[in-house]
């Protein structure tokens, strides 16, 4: 299947991994997903007393769509980096718990019914560690961290998706 604004012209695009997830709505249902089983987790809640707020998990949304390859709205009216960053200091985030994150987020990937691929869940789960190993770092009570730098864009790495030529037959 060719996607993409060229489609039209028959030449084939690679989507974003934001346009193959279906866009912000998919992402919404992952945050909202993956928080709904924070809340029940022992390990996880503790990070969020009291819960998790609709403010919170609209901005993780946000975040999650650009770095995805979507909006850049996370970075034009939070802040970035920066502000992700803030939210990560001085919380002491252990081994379990960035291991239960992951855990937990390729369980909400389930649920909320993204692309369940080999080529998006490789890039997805590859996100997914990244960003917990970073965050993991960064809680750490007094750590030296990278006090300035873009939203990481997430892509495909070393496996686009397949799309099959949409002209069989085309022996060009």
């Amino acid at each position: 299947m060719e996607r993409g604004p060229h489609a039209a012209y028959g030449v084939a695009v690679t989507p974003t991994l934001y346009e193959w997830a279906g866009e912000r709505a998919a992402f919404r249902r992952l945050i909202d997903a993956f928080y709904d089983r924070v809340e029940q987790d022992d390990l996880l809640s503790v990070l969020f007393p009291g819960g998790v707020s609709e403010e919170h998990r609209a901005h993780v949304t946000l975040w999650w769509c650009e770095v995805f390859g979507g909006p850049a709205e996370y970075t034009a009216e939070l802040g970035g980096y920066e502000r992700m960053l803030a939210h990560h200091r001085d919380l002491g985030i252990t081994e379990d718990q960035r291991r239960r994150f992951a855990e937990t987020m390729s369980r909400a990937a389930d649920d909320a019914g993204l692309p369940a691929d080999p080529e998006f869940r490789a890039a997805f789960v590859g996100y997914v560690e990244w960003g917990t190993r970073l965050a993991l770092g960064n809680s750490q009570p007094g750590a030296d961290v990278v006090e300035q730098a873009p939203v990481p864009h997430w892509g495909w790495g070393v496996a686009p998706p397949y799309q099959p030529s949409v002209r069989s037959g085309d022996e060009r």
